[in-house]
């Protein structure tokens, strides 16, 4: 009997991710009956969103392998990630005793020191893997302000946006402006409330991977697998909400994760620190919180104006995103901040 409920749990759990999926990518609501599913799958009970931590690592693994490796000059490698070890050409060298001796690993961010040490070591060209290539699809409802927020994060994390347009919101436009996206990654703006019909259209053939995340705010972010592209290079869908703070904790806790992944970056999640938190930080009672804070003498404090309607005001005095416990946190904890892009 025991066997018995879990299985249904476990069908259940996948019967919600396919109406998710549904309703994200626009579809005519007609679906193949639920495949049975791996005992893995009974360990998530249905209607119950992942964990923050989860979520993250889920996003970073789905990438699988990096994307090909490409060469480049030494200014055209900045941005991408070296796809080996980094050597001396020319030994001896007082920069390694022999061509062996490996300078900087594989997976190491192409900085401008990075550049600096390459020239010094004989090189003028570097093989890295290439950078994933994001549009960016704002959706009907996207909030003004929200498309030109995220623009920069793709290009900070070492992507290529190769388009940033508005959508009209019904199913019929999305789904076709997904389908005739050449990007690695699509990231839709809006339309991730579950509450409405609208979705991102990708058509049929996608994988749902992530329907809700346990964090606030952005709970109702989305994760997708599309169909391979011609080679069978791997395609994604990120759906985010429309409300600012809410797209960038979609981005920081999926989106992010997975860019540097596909581009073959050792460090998949965004830069964060540990610091001391000189106020108490207020929490969701069972979500993680994303709560923007900035920087003081002693640590960081929470940001004013980070109430509804007041979002943006907020994120523009922030230095970073406070990850907060279910519950909160008194003043003189410990806290991880996840870095803003030039904060």
């Amino acid at each position: 009997m025991y066997r018995m409920r879990e299985w249904i749990a476990a069908v259940e759990a996948e019967l919600e991710r396919e109406l998710a999926l549904e309703r994200l990518l626009g579809s005519s609501g007609v679906r193949s009956p639920a495949p049975v599913p791996a005992p893995v799958a009974a360990t998530r009970p249905a209607g119950r969103s992942m964990p923050w931590e989860r979520a993250r690592a889920l996003a970073r693994d789905s990438a699988g392998q990096p994307l090909p490796v490409v060469p480049r000059t030494l200014e055209a490698a900045l941005g991408h990630a070296l796809a080996g070890p980094l050597t001396a050409l020319t030994p001896p060298s007082p920069l390694a005793a022999s061509a062996m001796d490996a300078l900087l690993p594989a997976g190491t961010t192409v900085t401008p020191a990075v550049v600096g040490l390459a020239a010094a070591a004989g090189h003028d060209r570097l093989v890295v893997h290439r950078r994933p290539r994001v549009e960016l699809l704002l959706l009907g409802e996207e909030l003004p302000g929200t498309g030109p927020l995220l623009a920069s994060w793709p290009a900070h994390h070492g992507a290529e946006v190769i388009g940033r347009r508005s959508v009209a919101g019904d199913p019929s436009s999305s789904r076709d402006a997904v389908r005739r996206s050449t990007a690695d990654v699509v990231v839709t703006v809006g339309g991730t409330d579950t509450d409405t019909d609208t979705g991102t259209g990708a058509g049929t053939g996608a994988r749902l991977l992530v329907d809700s995340v346990a964090v606030r705010p952005g709970h109702r972010m989305l994760l997708a697998g599309l169909p391979p592209a011609p080679g069978g290079r791997p395609r994604f869908l990120a759906g985010l909400p429309g409300d600012p703070t809410a797209a960038v904790a979609g981005m920081v806790t999926l989106v992010v994760p997975l860019l540097r992944r596909l581009g073959g970056h050792a460090d998949p999640a965004p830069e964060s620190y540990r610091t001391t938190t000189v106020q108490a930080l207020s929490g969701h009672p069972h979500d993680t919180r994303l709560l923007p804070v900035r920087r003081v003498a002693h640590g960081v404090e929470p940001v004013p104006y980070d109430g509804p309607g007041r979002t943006l005001r907020g994120l523009a005095r922030a230095h970073g995103l406070a990850v907060v416990p279910p519950g909160g946190v008194p003043a003189g904890t410990d806290v991880e901040v996840l870095a803003l892009p030039g904060a």
